[in-house]
């Protein structure tokens, strides 16, 4: 693994294991308090949360695997994540509330555009 593609892993596996630990637990009470009121003021439930918890747990846990398909996955997964995160928050908030998922989509974009599977893609 290149030195950019390692610490971009690292960071997104970073953040995505705390939000998603705060979206499957709850155990940062304040964070998932604010969390769960942009999900509820967006029309979505706790249920729906959770499975956007697990969706980030998963990318955030298969993110290492840089040389083989699952860690393409992960990354698909995060990217897809973030893109969905972006609409809701330029639909239902500011643009500025969408910057944090606009990061992650940046970053797990280039993750997906280095892995050697996508090379035949692009």
């Amino acid at each position: 693994m290149s030195s950019a593609i390692t610490i971009i892993s690292v960071l997104l596996i970073a953040f995505f294991l705390f939000a998603s630990s705060i979206k499957l637990t709850g155990w940062q009470k304040q964070i998932f308090a604010i969390q769960l009121q942009f999900f509820q003021s967006y029309g979505l439930n706790r249920q729906l949360m959770f499975v956007i918890g697990l969706i980030e747990l998963f990318g955030a846990s298969t993110l290492w695997f840089q040389q083989n398909l699952l860690g393409l996955s992960g990354a698909l997964a995060i990217f897809f994540t973030s893109i969905g995160a972006i609409a809701f928050h330029l639909k239902f908030d500011t643009w500025k509330d969408g910057i944090p998922a606009f990061i992650t989509g940046v970053l797990s974009a280039f993750l997906i555009a280095q892995h050697p599977a996508s090379q035949n893609l692009f």
